[in-house]
């Protein structure tokens, strides 16, 4: 194509190429050479002239663009029963778009003049823009119950699975939405509370047997007491919040700060940018931008948000649903980066040198605007040699910049050395029905440690500069292990082989030293799993201590405030320090940290123990078709009444009880942490390898029981027959065989540990 190509035709190729919006890939697409090129820049100076394009540095974007979740108002149904919207915050200038809304068989009965917050996909056809999933109905906020439907000649009742409530629910004929006697529901209101007798409910939607994987993180939030409905207040507060503006701060919209996240990311909190420093006193050194959703505007403190985020102190995640801290219209929308809208920010400028140490930051709080949402593996792909169509334009002048301040930051990561642990993470992917799909170790991508890296960096920049400014915060605090568990370690490292000095002040170099040695061995994973236990737990507190794990003497957290409300804490002491607004710190905030800290640590325990009975009750449905395979795997734990191994297929863990060990009495040593048989002398310990076959999974508790077939490669020695008795032998007199073990357990424990060398 030799012409010179109409306006609408160029709008037409941004609007569906949106990371091919630079002049040459335009003149590119349009055959354009040459002369020619003049007379394109006239047209595209025309169409930014006209407001229908803006210009960012050397590409072209629409700024009549919405955001990927935004609030809409229906429109009605026209002639042919389509239901069409418009949006509520309409920025552009050009026509303002149509939005075809598209229900599911579960959504509510929507009519001209709703407000409803949806998620956008934008299309090409004729009688609209966009199409829009709704995720709630604005100014519906039903209370919402989880429980056991029961049949009636009227329709049915719920009961509820929450221990804390007796009252059932109503459910009419026409609400039972074809549920089944015994299925598990989730239901909301349908009418006034009732003061007396049972209130009424419709089900919204039936998740079939109680025991089946799609109830299995509902039942988690319930057990755990998760807040998952928010109140009507703060509903009303999050649907009233308006996209913030420039006003009061720096106009960062020009920095490429692109967000890189998991392909299913709902969210993008942090977003980031890298250029070589052009300072001639800093040669070879770097610049790094990390932006932050600025939470603290939207949520002020007092507010009716505010308490609900500070009483649910982060979000939770499961495989199938995330219960997040913040409603979704600030959460996955006015809060979140996405890709070609304003959003609010604070924003952080870091000084590396050569070596990747921080020698400057400086803090901002602006108005960005992300070119680009990408995911880590397109980013990976990208600097490997495979760009696609959205990372294709931003590898010279965004993806290699980050990826050379990152390999700085590697260096300096090198010399301060902070915890190495190597621990796969299990990804659970699951089918559209709730059922467990496949069980996975996730990838770990340069893309993952550049982002963890830069993150880090942010963090120890928020703590450093609250620090200095004597301003109040929430540090993250991780204090070195107890000298109780550093024995153990150690002599779990001697019985392997390796050696763990002792008496001298700890590091976590002394602990790479140990995982490094174990690294490549059969023993990396039990050298790993033991260094990990060894830790203590990590929590929120005023308390200006450190971080053992990281190798760092000031973290706070400060980039994920959506999610933690530990961040968004440290940012209203930023906007404090830095005198940025009257959103900053109240005396309410001050008085009250301690008790945050402790609180918010609560919740995240709370957190991670649902996060972990649902992975739990997730394999045991997974494996409950399986039983009788057998499997490959490791001693992970012991325990008087048996041992846990870790299976190498799925990681998940299973119980060893002691009647499946053999017919010979088991002795429980815990200071060694071993089980050895009376009759044989079979030692049991952390880190052996073994066969086992799967005698139960019951996906309803999460458990799962194991047969012990070989250890270390051999099979089981017989034993005596007095074990089959129990352990105290017949009507429960001691058996003779524990005679004098005590004694020859600490005399034989040198010789087993010299036995077991290092393979």
């Amino acid at each position: 194509m030799s012409k010179i190509p109409s306006k609408p035709e160029i709008l037409d190729w941004i609007a569906e190429n949106p990371t091919l919006t630079a002049k040459r890939d335009i003149a590119k697409a349009f055959g354009i050479k040459g002369a020619a090129r003049i007379d394109l820049k006239r047209v595209l100076k025309e169409l930014e002239a006209e407001g229908h394009l803006e210009k960012r540095k050397r590409s072209y974007q629409d700024p009549d663009r919405l955001p990927p979740v935004s609030v809409l108002q229906v429109t009605g149904p026209d002639k042919d029963g389509d239901l069409f919207a418009k949006p509520m915050e309409w920025q552009g200038e050009g026509v303002e778009p149509v939005v075809l809304v598209i229900p599911r068989a579960s959504d509510p009965a929507l009519g001209a003049g709703d407000r409803i917050l949806a998620r956008l996909t934008l299309v090409q056809a004729q009688d609209h823009h966009y199409e829009a999933r709704l995720i709630r109905r604005i100014g519906a906020n039903p209370q919402r119950v989880l429980g056991i439907f029961r049949k009636t000649t009227e329709g049915g009742r719920i009961v509820p699975i929450d221990k804390g409530s007796d009252k059932e629910w109503w459910v009419p004929g026409d609400a039972t939405h074809g549920a089944k006697d015994g299925e598990l529901v989730e239901a909301e209101q349908a009418g006034p509370k009732a003061r007396m007798g049972s209130p009424r409910a419709r089900i919204v939607e039936r998740l079939g047997d109680p025991s089946a994987p799609k109830a299995v993180s509902l039942i988690a939030i319930h057990q755990h007491g998760i807040p998952d409905d928010f109140p009507d207040d703060v509903m009303a507060q999050a649907d009233a919040a308006k996209p913030v503006g420039l006003k009061g701060r720096e106009d960062l919209r020009d920095l490429p700060l692109i967000t890189i996240d998991p392909s299913d990311a709902r969210d993008h909190d942090d977003a980031c940018y890298a250029h070589a420093d052009e300072d001639p006193k800093n040669e070879g050194g770097h610049v790094v931008w990390v932006a932050i959703a600025d939470v603290a505007a939207y949520v002020t403190p007092g507010s009716a948000l505010d308490r609900e985020a500070r009483k649910r102190g982060n979000s939770t995640y499961f495989p199938d649903r995330v219960v997040p801290m913040l409603p979704d219209r600030l959460s996955g929308d006015l809060c979140s980066l996405h890709e070609g809208v304003p959003r609010a920010c604070i924003a952080v400028r870091m000084v590396l040198d050569a070596a990747g140490n921080k020698i400057g930051h400086s803090f901002h709080r602006g108005l960005m605007r992300s070119p680009a949402s990408l995911h880590y593996e397109e980013v990976q792909d990208a600097i490997d040699g495979a760009p696609n169509d959205r990372t294709g334009p931003l590898l010279d002048p965004v993806l290699k910049p980050i990826y050379a301040a990152y390999a700085a930051l590697k260096a300096a990561r090198a010399e301060r050395q902070p915890l190495d642990l190597d621990l796969p993470e299990r990804r659970i992917e699951l089918d559209k029905d709730g059922t467990v799909k496949s069980v996975n170790f996730k990838d770990r991508l340069d893309a993952h440690r550049l982002i963890e890296e830069f993150m880090v960096l942010a963090n120890v920049a928020a703590a450093e500069t609250l620090l200095s400014k004597k301003t109040p915060l929430l540090y993250r605090i991780h204090e070195e292990p107890s000298p109780a568990k550093l024995d153990a370690l150690r002599e779990t490292a001697q019985a392997a082989g390796y050696t763990l000095a002792k008496g001298q002040v700890l590091h976590t170099r002394h602990l790479n030293k140990l995982l490094n040695d174990a690294a490549g061995t059969d023993d990396a994973e039990l050298i790993n799993l033991s260094t990990l236990r060894s830790m203590t737990q990590a929590y929120y507190g005023p308390a200006h201590i450190g971080h053992f794990g990281l190798a760092l003497r000031s973290y706070a957290h400060f980039t994920s405030p959506i999610r933690r409300y530990a961040d968004l804490i440290v940012h209203r002491a930023l906007i404090t320090a830095h005198g940025w607004g009257n959103d900053g710190l109240s005396q309410h905030d001050i008085e009250d940290i301690e008790q945050t800290g402790a609180h918010i640590s609560d919740t995240e325990r709370r957190s991670m123990m649902a996060e972990r009975d649902t992975t739990d009750r997730y394999l045991a449905s997974y494996l409950s078709e399986r039983v009788g395979n057998e499997f490959s795997g490791r001693i992970s734990g012991v325990a008087r009444f048996g041992a846990f191994v870790k299976l190498d297929e799925t990681g998940a863990d299973g119980l060893l009880p002691m009647r499946s060990l053999g017919r010979e009495y088991f002795h429980f040593d815990q200071e060694a942490g071993t089980l050895m048989g009376s009759d044989t002398g079979m030692i049991i310990s952390v880190g052996q390898r073994v066969t086992v076959r799967l005698s139960e999974a019951v996906p309803v508790t999460g458990g799962i029981a194991l047969e012990l077939l070989t250890l270390e490669g051999d099979a089981l020695p017989k034993g005596g027959q007095g074990a089959r008795r129990g352990r105290g032998g017949p009507a429960g007199r001691t058996n003779p065989k524990r005679k004098g073990v005590k004694a020859k357990r600490k005399a034989d424990k040198v010789k087993r540990k010299v036995k077991r060398t290092r393979r």
